[in-house]
């Protein structure tokens, strides 16, 4: 497991959407990450003017969701992972069609960071 999971997986989740999107995503995510947490409440995790800030604060919901299930399950499956984060983000009244998109390569980069097989 890497020291910072969230921050490993919203880096990796850049190579996957960067392509699709804009080409300062990178820049984005590490503008969010330093800021990480300095100036955002605890609930407010969603920023809906930049991407950067969208994979960071996904990564981090996905993150506590994910130290949550391995309380119940040795290795949460990704299916698992990614519903519980879609159902999070809809009670909080943000789910949209890019954040599918996020939430599905950032699950799949939060348990790489994690270190499980899921």
């Amino acid at each position: 497991m890497t020291d910072d999971p969230v921050a490993a997986a919203a880096r990796a989740a850049v190579g996957h959407l960067a392509t699709r999107h804009s080409p300062t995503l990178e820049a984005e995510v590490e503008s969010a990450l330093h800021t990480r947490g300095s100036e955002r409440q605890p609930d407010q995790y969603f920023d809906p003017v930049s991407l950067g800030s969208l994979i960071v604060s996904i990564a981090s919901l996905t993150w506590s969701i994910y130290i949550g299930l391995k309380q119940k399950t040795l290795n949460p499956t990704p299916d698992v992972l990614a519903r519980a984060v879609r159902v999070e983000l809809r009670t909080r009244g943000d789910a949209t069609a890019s954040q599918n998109e996020v939430t599905d390569v950032v699950v799949t980069e939060i348990i790489r960071a994690a270190g499980d097989q899921g």
